[in-house]
């Protein structure tokens, strides 16, 4: 009796990750080809400061980004800008 137990705690285990909902399927391919570029970005709003992109942090002095090394582990989103100025 003991051995059937074991195997079919076993079995549970063994599905449990299948049946987990934290998997988060892989962007697709042609997603990326969709992101804006940071030049895109920046020519779209002048007036940000400060962006980023859930990976590097910038700030944008006379057109032109400076960014932090991205995180680790990040996942890339569309540019957020985080502060503009006030001009």
């Amino acid at each position: 009796m003991r051995g059937f137990i074991f195997s079919l705690l076993l079995l549970i285990a063994s599905a449990a990750p299948v049946l987990c909902d934290d998997a988060q399927p892989a962007p697709p391919a042609g997603k990326a080809a969709e992101m804006q570029s940071m030049k895109d970005f920046l020519q779209a709003n002048p007036d940000c400061r400060e962006f980023n992109d859930s990976c590097s942090y910038c700030v944008a002095t006379d057109g032109q980004a400076d960014c932090s090394t991205p995180q680790i582990a990040c996942v890339k989103k569309a540019y957020q800008c985080t502060a503009r100025s006030g001009k």
